[in-house]
């Protein structure tokens, strides 16, 4: 065990992957999103598509749950019955297109959703119609898919599902499960695949600890009547990680 410890402290680039670890939980703890979004353009200069991806779901599941019980009671559970099955059957589709591109491809993809989510967000897209039974899969269709092929399974869910009429606690309930969820599936599969290595998992592990002390900080700089700000902070760092993550630099 030693030995694994000191080969995934070994990681290339540690230090700046534990940067955007401490840097993904900041914004996370001012803005409540944005964790893949930093992390993976950053981490998967030094990683493999698979390895940023493990490390990103392992650190990033370790956080909901103490949160999960109360969850769990208020999630509107037909709906994440619907998101879930469309999720499994989509995943595996994702995962192939993730083992089949190379990586700068990936790093690419990246990116570019992220950057795409990005500009919705700034602009203030959002699906207005009504989200039927149909709509509702296709969303947990997408997030399937982006979850697999990029590690972005979140973008469906922020630009479609909030549309719904449920209340905010419902809807936050609803995507921290479904989230959650992807993680444990997705953890499942590459296992299945013999895709995971135990140095990959100890060090998402070891990069749980940055990003809950950035969660943490980020909570407590937080004040509601700068709410405004911490978007657009948490905009800029979102921008220039994804520009940063393009293969273009090398």
């Amino acid at each position: 065990m030693p030995d694994i410890f000191a080969s995934a402290l070994a990681t290339d680039g540690l230090m700046w992957i534990a940067f955007a670890s401490l840097l993904a939980g900041l914004v996370r703890g001012f803005s409540g999103f944005g964790t893949a979004m930093i992390y993976l353009p950053i981490a998967s200069q030094f990683l493999t598509s698979v390895e940023a991806i493990v490390t990103l779901t392992i650190m990033d599941s370790i956080g909901p749950i103490p949160a999960m019980p109360r969850a769990v009671r208020e999630a509107d559970w037909p709906d994440l019955r619907r998101l879930l099955l469309a999720l499994v059957l989509c995943l595996p589709l994702g995962l192939w297109l993730l083992l089949s591109v190379p990586q700068d491809t990936f790093r690419l993809g990246v990116s570019v959703v992220s950057l795409l989510l990005l500009g919705a967000l700034i602009l203030g897209v959002r699906y207005t119609g009504k989200l039927s039974p149909t709509k509702v899969y296709g969303v947990g269709a997408a997030a399937g898919i982006l979850g697999g092929s990029v590690g972005l399974p979140g973008p469906p869910v922020i630009l479609f599902y909030m549309a719904s009429p449920h209340r905010a606690n419902v809807i936050r309930a609803t995507t921290m499960i479904f989230l959650f969820s992807f993680d444990v599936v997705f953890m499942g599969m590459l296992g299945l695949n013999g895709l995971l290595s135990i140095s990959g998992i100890v060090l998402g592990f070891v990069m749980a600890i940055p990003i809950s002390i950035g969660v943490l900080l980020g909570t407590w700089l937080f004040r509601p009547e700068y709410e405004r700000l911490y978007r657009t902070a948490a905009y800029v760092i979102i921008g220039v990680s994804a520009v940063r993550g393009l293969p273009i630099w090398g």
